[in-house]
């Protein structure tokens, strides 16, 4: 119970995913030794106690004042002692701490805490992390007399502290000036599409230029990167024309392309709807658009049996007629529908025609009595101007405008 207690402080326990003791923590990649930066350590052997080389004086000369140096850096680092300096100085990890004796590279040290003596050593620390260099911008011509400025970026470390620190003076400065002559060279043997299109070989090529160089120098060249590729205004408008006219040119053909496939598919679509089939199609759709008109004057024919019978002719060129099942009564209730189908279809035509007919004749016997009654009350009117009005129609109007309306 006590344990329960301890393990939720107090609280009742909650139940739900059991959690880990590090969920709430940041995971990151624990540190290495591998990681770190390689050993450098080592001591450089001379031949001091060969008086033939250095004489008898300069060799306890040296040990007289590197004795004392000893001492004095005893009294240094004692804390309480400020008259005298401290022999221990301090290597930042990432570099490298080199020691020389009477102005003599003498050995190398990692980082840490170091002795060196007041008087005759002297401690020179050596950067050996990955270094970023922007190389300034370079006005540089390429093969086809066109003005370039490029800006570039070198990416670079120490391999060996010592050629880096005695080797030359400015080894960050020496491998700006190397990457500039080099890049104006390489560019200057390439047009301009090629530098714009082949940058990253471009880069790579400068770079293994470079690294040959840089090994002597003790520093090894990771990668260079050409950062910008400024061009001149007028270059500039140029360029974008001859990009702007190369996509209306893509633009124009694919257009065409698209024309020629329209093209091809309308033809198909006017062969298809050229055939029988389409052609009862739009038959019956414009039937139907007629139907629904308010019109009451349209008259509807039928359809000629004409289409039908070629469609049963084509289907039974190809064997799918009703002759293909070999069914005799199937085939003689086929020609009966024939039959009175042909018959319906010629006693609706003849009573279509006779209802057409007496249409005529009425209209045209309306049109003659109005005709004849439109003259007659015109003279009526001229007559009752000039006072020679009989004041009622003539007989023979009466007679037809009452026979007209009984």
């Amino acid at each position: 119970m006590s344990t329960l207690t301890a393990s939720t402080n107090g609280k009742a326990p909650v139940v739900g995913p059991e959690r880990r003791p590090h969920d709430g923590l940041v995971q990151v990649q624990p540190a290495r030794l591998e990681d770190l930066q390689p050993k450098y350590a080592q001591t450089i052997k001379h031949d001091e106690d060969n008086p033939a080389a250095h004489g008898w004086y300069a060799s306890m000369r040296h040990a007289s004042v590197h004795g004392l140096g000893e001492f004095i850096g005893c009294l240094g680092s004692i804390p309480c002692c400020c008259c005298c300096p401290n022999p221990f100085k301090p290597v930042n990890q990432g570099e490298v701490g080199l020691i020389s004796k009477f102005g003599r590279f003498e050995r190398a040290v990692d980082p840490g805490l170091v002795k060196v003596n007041p008087l005759s050593e002297r401690l020179t620390t050596v950067d050996v992390k990955i270094q970023i260099v922007e190389v300034p911008r370079q006005v540089c011509m390429t093969k086809d007399n066109v003005t370039l400025n490029l800006t570039s970026v070198i990416y670079y470390h120490v391999i060996s502290p010592h050629k880096a620190a005695f080797g030359i003076s400015n080894v960050r400065q020496a491998l700006i000036e190397r990457t500039q002559t080099t890049l104006r060279q390489v560019v200057g043997a390439r047009v301009l599409q090629d530098v714009i299109e082949r940058r990253e070989e471009i880069a790579q090529s400068i770079s293994e230029i470079i690294e040959d160089v840089a090994t002597g120098w003790g520093v090894q060249v990771e990668s260079m990167l050409i950062k910008d590729i400024i061009f001149s205004n007028d270059l500039q408008d140029s360029l974008s024309m001859a990009a702007q006219s190369k996509r209306i040119g893509e633009s124009k053909v694919i257009a065409a392309r698209a024309e020629v496939e329209s093209a091809k598919l309308m033809r198909q679509a006017a062969d298809i709807l050229s055939s029988a089939p389409a052609m009862q199609i739009r038959y019956l759709e414009a039937m139907q658009s007629m139907a629904k008109t308010a019109n009451s004057k349209v008259i509807f024919l039928p359809a000629p049996n004409q289409t039908i019978q070629q469609q049963l002719a084509m289907a039974e060129s190809v064997g799918e007629g009703p002759s293909r099942y070999n069914n005799p009564s199937e085939q003689t209730q086929t020609q009966n529908t024939q039959n009175i189908q042909t018959n319906g279809d010629d006693g609706f035509q003849r009573a279509i025609n006779a209802r057409i007919v007496e249409d005529i004749q009425t209209s045209t016997f309306s049109f003659v009595f109005c005709i004849y009654l439109f003259s007659h009350l015109y003279m009526c009117r001229v007559l009752k101007s000039t006072n020679y009005y009989p004041g009622r129609l003539p007989d023979i109007v009466c007679s037809h405008h009452n026979q007209s309306s009984i």
